[in-house]
């Protein structure tokens, strides 16, 4: 009997939200990958929320992107932000799960947009207060493992947000963009490495987009030659 094998019968692996046992570590038992919303066939090209139908063109965008200039190239998203998805971001981003955030990455570099040879990756910044109290930014955790996983740079400070926000849950569309409004900016020191860079930009969840434009808008300005997103969860208009 080798080492893993010993460990296995002294600690099973549990399942990543319910804890009924599976085979290996990191994982969904069936029950709750099949009440997990993954995101699969037609989608949205900027946002990832998927779309009705079975055409095969990769130019289509949901209601709401076309009302809503998106700063970005393409985005995409892992899962929808119900059921057990809402429950995978919210033990992850306020329940100290920070092992969650390794299979979070896996599922989205699955989906995440064509990486070009000079990506770099880039989290959504929390202000220094609310990481400070959280005790870690989940954003930049998922998106250090998922740029290990893409074989890409990994720009940890490249964006900073210098002005504590209000928080967005319950906010409208337009409270959400009108707060978010200037405040994420490039690092004074660090914001220079996104300079003629193709940008990844990784958050835990997508809204109403406001935090991810602000942020492409904060790497335009500090030179980057495109920018793209992917998240982990996509909140659609039917949640």
């Amino acid at each position: 009997m080798n080492l893993q094998t010993a460990l296995q019968l002294i600690y099973p692996a549990h399942c990543l939200t319910c804890g009924a046992a599976v085979e290996d570590d990191l994982s969904l038992c069936g029950n709750c990958w099949r009440e997990t919303q993954f995101i699969h066939g037609l989608t949205c090209k900027s946002c990832g929320v998927p779309l009705p139908g079975k055409d095969k063109s990769d130019d289509l965008q949901c209601d709401d992107c076309m009302k809503i200039a998106r700063p970005w190239r393409h985005g995409a998203a892992a899962m929808l932000y119900s059921g057990k998805g809402r429950d995978i971001v919210l033990r992850l981003k306020h329940g100290d799960r920070t092992e969650l955030a390794r299979p979070a990455a896996m599922w989205m570099a699955r989906i995440a947009p064509p990486i070009e040879p000079d990506t770099v990756v880039v989290p959504v910044p929390l202000h220094w207060l609310r990481q400070l109290k959280r005790r870690y930014n989940q954003s930049a955790l998922i998106a250090k493992i998922l740029a290990e996983q893409l074989g890409t740079p990994f720009l940890p400070n490249a964006l900073k947000r210098p002005q504590s926000t209000e928080v967005l849950d319950g906010k409208s569309r337009i409270s959400r963009f009108a707060t978010l409004s200037r405040a994420i900016t490039p690092h004074p020191k660090k914001g220079a490495q996104l300079n003629g860079k193709h940008v990844l930009l990784v958050d835990d969840v997508m809204t109403s987009g406001a935090t991810l434009a602000a942020c492409t808008e904060a790497c335009i300005s500090a030179g980057a030659r495109e920018v793209d997103v992917v998240v982990l969860a996509r909140v659609s208009k039917d949640d």
